[in-house]
Order: structure tokens, then sequence, then C-alpha cells
């Protein structure tokens, strides 16, 4: 009865993670609908920050953990909006490579403020020592579930 139980718990980790995920990402759509950003739109934006101009489409697709039609649609959108521009690849034709244009980068600030807020409200009465740990717990269980899909390939 004891292993049933602990897998039952196991399971409410799951979905408490999983909830909380969704819960985080409404709250910030939410903030991020005044600058006419949908969930793959700012997200999309954010990773380009992070990995810096000149990425190709692939590369983005990859670290986003999407597919790259999904991607190539958002990507359409945001140029549509101007706020990425896209490039051949010198080296390869058929690559596209992205970068931000002004607009992109005004609208990064905007969104840095909104989601700094979010943070901080949502981890609102939670220790630094908490949130440390909690992180330090969330990159142990990554690594496990990397490891065991790496192990299935």
């Amino acid at each position: 009865m004891d292993k049933k139980l602990d897998q039952l718990r196991e399971l409410s980790l799951a979905e408490h993670l999983g909830r909380s995920h969704r819960l985080w990402r409404m709250v910030a759509d939410t903030e991020l609908v005044p600058l006419g950003l949908t969930h793959p739109r700012w997200t999309a934006l954010w990773k380009l920050r992070r990995m810096g101009d000149g990425v190709s489409q692939k590369a983005l697709a990859e670290a986003l953990e999407i597919e790259l039609p999904s991607l190539m649609r958002t990507l359409a959108q945001l140029e549509q909006q101007q706020l990425i521009c896209r490039y051949c690849c010198n080296q390869d034709k058929r690559a596209r490579i992205v970068w931000l244009t002004d607009s992109g980068r005004q609208i990064l600030s905007q969104m840095e403020t909104l989601i700094v807020q979010v943070r901080l409200d949502l981890l609102d009465g939670i220790s630094e020592a908490e949130l440390a740990q909690f992180e330090q717990t969330l990159q142990r269980i990554t690594a496990n579930a990397q490891r065991k899909l790496a192990a299935k390939k």
C-alpha cells in the first residue's frame, strides 16, 4: 500500500508542477496582451534576446523545444509586427537568420518590466533560501528526465 501512496504523491507533484506552469504562463500572457503579444510570440522574442541576434531559425526552435514549422509561423507574425527581421544565411541559402529590430528591442524592454513584476508577484512570500532549494530541485528533476530520454535513444 505504501508504494501506491508514494506513486499517488508523485502524480500529485507532477500535477502541481503542471498547474503552476500553466497559471504562471496565464498570468504572464495576460500582462503582455496590451503589447500585442501571444505566448508563442513573447517567448520567441525572449529566447532570441537571450541567444542574441543572428541565430538560425532552427537553433531558435531547438532552444524553444518546439517544431520548426510552428516557430516559422510565429516568426512570420513577429516579422509582420516589425519586431524581427529574417535574412538568408550566407553559408546556407536555405537557412534563415533572425535579428531583432529596434521596435523588437523596445517591446522587449517593456516585456522585461512586466515579466519581472509578474515574477515578483508570484514569488511573494517565498524566501531566497526556499526559492534556491526549489530551483535546485527542479534542475535535478530536469536532469533526471533528460538522462532518461537520452537513454531511450
